[in-house]
């Protein structure tokens, strides 16, 4: 799948944010607004964490991947969909669902922080819905 233009300049922008705002949410420092996603490399069987928009609802968290299958996090979350997610400081295991029919853009105007959410549509070269089914706590 070929990469556009602007796949490669959002995601070079998103690699030194996506640094600090990891740095920030493993020590409790990031807004509300970002989460912490917890895959398991396809590849290397490591944990691997990624910062995301904080969708959720709930028991259900929701995930707008902008990039869609572009996304390492998102080819991860395919081959192995059992998850952790950090939110409000707690980690809390689930089991992720790609949704290919969803409605990304209402899906992105229904998450709980709007202008994060906004942040994302602008970014967007493939979005796609993840709904992540938490375990209760």
């Amino acid at each position: 799948m070929p990469r556009s233009r602007k796949y490669r300049v959002i995601t070079g922008l998103e690699r030194v944010n996506n640094r600090i705002t990891r740095w920030a949410l493993r020590r409790g420092l990031a807004p509300n607004a970002f989460a912490l996603l917890e895959t398991t490399g396809r590849r290397s069987g490591l944990p691997r964490h990624t910062p995301v928009g904080n969708g959720l609802v709930g028991d259900v968290f929701w995930l707008v991947a902008a990039h869609g299958r572009q996304a390492d996090y998102v080819r991860n979350l395919i081959a192995d969909p059992v998850v952790r997610v950090k939110v409000g400081g707690r980690w809390r295991a689930g089991r992720a669902v790609v949704l290919p029919g969803d409605d990304v853009a209402a899906r992105s105007r229904s998450l709980p922080h709007q202008w994060d959410a906004a942040i994302g549509r602008l970014m967007a070269t493939r979005p796609l819905t993840v709904r992540i089914d938490l375990a209760a706590g």
